[in-house]
């Protein structure tokens, strides 16, 4: 299984960058995917969760309203489209993959559920 996290890079605040996460390896449908974020000095924080249908989605608290995350099931790839950066959310971003058992109303916010991480990509937001 790979999870490859790709588009992060150095904007200044108020930017906005676009994270993919290509995942090969695994049955991509049956997986929950996820985005965290790891700031410099502090622990690997949960950012956002879709759904394996897509149809459902959940932020940490400072993510809503300015990233939204999406997956196409047909191309096994998720997304994390990031608005309104400021310095805060500077960090490695992380794709991760969690089993569900439910197609349509399953979200997982923990890391220890997640079975599957990408390598991460840096995001550095400049003020």
């Amino acid at each position: 299984v790979q999870l490859q996290a790709s588009g992060g890079g150095v904007v200044q605040a108020g930017g906005s960058l676009r994270l993919s996460c290509d995942a090969s390896g695994l049955s991509f449908r049956n997986y929950v995917m996820g985005w965290f974020r790891q700031a410099p000095g502090k622990k690997r924080d949960f950012v956002a969760t879709i759904t394996r249908s897509g149809d459902m989605t959940r932020y940490v608290e400072s993510a809503e309203g300015r990233f939204t995350i999406s997956r196409d099931n047909a191309k096994n790839m998720v997304y994390l489209q990031m608005d309104a950066l400021g310095p805060e959310d500077t960090g490695v971003y992380y794709c991760a993959a969690g089993f569900s058992s439910s197609y349509y109303r399953g979200l997982i916010t923990t890391d220890s559920q997640y079975r599957y991480w990408g390598q991460g990509t840096q995001v550095t937001v400049s003020s």
